[in-house]
């Protein structure tokens, strides 16, 4: 018995003698269940041979749930077919390094940062079951040797589960050593991904499949303009609404609480809400350009400075000048947010896709004034996230944690689609406004280069490593350090961070989705005005950085770019590096109308060891169709604070009939 039942019985039986007890014998054998047993943190193996592997990162549509155990299986030479992989339950295992920032996920650093500490739990874990068929045979680990799951030895074969409990008890080795690339099996050859099959025929569970008896559905009404707060409420109509069971204000809102999401919706509609709006909240888009523009013109904090620029500008045969502005943009993933919480008197169950699950689990322990190990987290798959599902606080999680305290009832928060196109925490607008000056040449001696956005880390938890002291390097990122600016004698990049009431997030690849389509939209004008082809103007700007030439002169040799283009059509180039990858691609397009038909996009990426080649071609793919979508179609507009754009009428998508070859 746990204390609670235990004092619950002993007030009922009036303080009487309670004896809870189990009879097992040879006519009731208690069951015995294949337990699987962990080997570490990452890695358990069952007596049936099934190799369960956790995932330390959340799947969310890049292929991790492949590409990890790929890293285990090649040093722990199990058989690829035995492989099951689950997300790692937040808590505080003792054998992970416990931090909000282990298990979480961005900055497309999974494979990164766990491709040595997966090898290492795969490599050791092969030594200890080793070690442990040696003892059970009486002779040396070095007398045997491994394949697909099992220990030889001469005649000897012993399956990696015979000996799993045995293994778990020996002590860890200090160190192991890896195998040599030339040994790999699976290192570098593509694998179908583990999750296809579970994605293609149903099984696969996403937050929004969630389901729990007596659960309820939440939709929340929120302020039609950022920074709004409820002033007064009439839910009367609301709670006529068939199916509605509970209407309770929440610090985002009103949340409509329904046995069902069609009468959460009716009832939502239902709501008479009063708003309070604040002034500085009835942001209009072009207003809010205009104010950048106008910031561009003073001096901003100085990220990046050599020589003397002003005085290079003064003294360049010519100068370039341009202010280039990106717009808002919605991460749209095809899930969209949702998260499914049940309350009890001692602990906090949560189903979300997060990003973040360990911050959020801290999150929700902090308000519900529980232990962390009290807030169980469980991960299903994640439908896309782009960004959208890191989110920082006080958002969808800690909203359904409202909802079910305030309702007492086990609740599933959803996000409509208008929800998530018109709830923020976009990518930010951002203005650049640059002064080029050019030599005799057409070359540039002098770049001078204003930055004016919001800031994606001040005030977040990674504040102190991505923000410090209000200047957040993502702002800048692809920007800063960029090479073209390596070789300019005189350069200087300034930011300006401005603030405003609508929430913003990293967006895909972060800073360079502004960064890197500026800078080589930059070059080619630099090019063009130089009357110089833009392979070979980029050619002579990046002759002392190999991989970026690498990649775009393979892109443009497998584009042929020298060979004549059909009439009425046009060829494209961009290069950049971004988080150890190093892209480019070439696009030809055609214009029909002023309408842009595509025709084919070459893409070659540089991005080190391809753990995974098949993965890296499905994620360059994907981002090809994301990036088209936003240059083609993507923008978040603005008006007297509200959101224009509501659905996908509106708030377009690449069509498939769009999609170029």
């Amino acid at each position: 018995m746990d204390r609670r039942h235990f004092i619950k019985t002993s007030v009922l039986a009036g303080g009487g003698l309670i004896l809870s007890f189990t009879v097992t014998g040879k006519r009731m054998p208690a069951p015995q269940l294949p337990t699987a047993v962990a080997m570490n943190a990452f890695l358990r193996i069952a007596p049936d041979n099934g190799i369960y592997i956790v995932l330390s990162k959340v799947e969310m549509g890049q292929g991790i749930w492949t590409t990890l155990p790929m890293l285990i299986a090649e040093e722990l030479d199990c058989d690829w077919k035995k492989i099951h992989v689950e997300h790692r339950p937040s808590g505080r295992g003792k054998d992970f390094e416990e931090s909000m920032f282990v298990q979480s996920t961005g900055g497309s650093d999974s494979t990164r940062s766990e491709f040595d500490r997966y090898r290492i739990a795969g490599a050791t874990a092969r030594t200890l079951l080793v070690q442990a068929a040696a003892a059970r045979l009486g002779i040396s680990p070095e007398d045997c040797h491994t394949e697909d799951g099992y220990i030889i030895a001469g005649t000897n074969r012993i399956a990696y589960g015979d000996v799993a409990v045995e293994a778990s008890k020996l002590s860890v080795p200090s160190s192991v050593k890896l195998r040599e690339p030339g040994q790999w099996k699976y290192i570098g050859k593509s694998q179908k991904r583990l999750d296809a099959p579970e994605k293609t025929n149903g099984k696969a569970l996403y937050g929004i499949d969630i389901q729990l008896p007596g659960l309820c559905t939440a939709l929340v009404a929120r302020s039609p303009v950022f920074g709004g707060t409820v002033k007064s409420f009439d839910a009367t109509q609301a709670k006529a609404i068939k199916g509605v069971r509970d209407v309770v204000q929440i610090p985002t809102g009103i949340a409509v609480v329904a046995d069902h999401y069609w009468a959460a919706k009716l009832g939502r509609e239902a709501l008479h809400i009063e708003w309070n709006i604040p002034a500085d909240s009835r942001i209009d888009s072009h207003i809010q350009l205009e104010g950048y523009r106008k910031l561009a013109e003073s001096q901003g904090m100085i990220t990046q400075e050599k020589g003397n620029v002003a005085n290079a500008l003064d003294h360049s045969t010519d100068i370039l000048e341009a202010d280039i502005a990106v717009p808002y943009l919605a991460h749209t993933p095809m899930e969209p947010v949702n998260c499914t919480v049940r309350i009890n008197e001692y602990t906090c169950e949560v189903w979300a896709g997060t990003q973040s699950p360990v911050l959020h689990q801290q999150e929700v322990a902090s308000y519900l004034g529980l232990d962390p190990e009290k807030v169980i987290f469980h991960i299903p798959f994640l439908g896309g996230s782009f960004g959208r599902r890191g989110t920082f606080k006080n958002d969808y999680v800690i909203e359904a944690v409202y909802i079910a305290q305030a309702t007492g009832k086990p609740v599933k928060l959803l996000w409509t689609r208008e929800d998530d196109i018109q709830g923020g925490y976009y990518r930010p607008v951002y203005l650049h406004r640059v002064r080029i000056g050019i030599d005799v040449t057409g070359y540039p001696v002098a770049w001078h280069h204003r930055i004016a956005g919001q800031s994606l880390f001040v005030n977040t938890v990674l504040e102190k490593d991505i923000a410090p002291n209000g200047l957040d390097y993502s702002s800048v990122d692809g920007t800063q350090g960029s090479p073209y600016l390596a070789a300019i004698p005189d350069h200087a990049i300034e930011l300006h961070t401005t603030t405003c009431a609508v929430p913003v997030l990293p967006w895909r690849s972060v800073g360079n989705t502004h960064t890197a389509f500026v800078m080589e939209t930059l070059v080619d004008e630099l090019a063009s005005r130089a009357g110089i082809d833009p392979v070979e103007y980029r050619r002579t700007l990046l002759k002392d950085h190999p991989r970026h030439l690498a990649a775009m002169n393979l892109a443009a040799e497998k584009a042929a770019w020298n060979k004549p283009l059909p009439a009425g059509h046009f060829r494209g180039i961009a290069v950049h590096a971004a988080m150890g990858s190093y892209v480019a691609h070439v696009i030809e397009l055609s214009l029909d109308q002023k309408k842009i038909q595509l025709h084919r996009v070459v893409c070659a990426i540089d991005c080190g060891l391809a753990v995974n080649p098949d993965g890296v071609r499905a994620q360059m793919e994907s981002c090809i169709v994301y990036a088209l979508t936003a240059a083609l179609y993507g923008e978040i507009t603005l008006q007297d604070g509200r959101v224009q754009q509501s659905n996908f009428h509106n708030y377009k998508m690449l069509r498939i009939s769009e999609m170029p070859r």
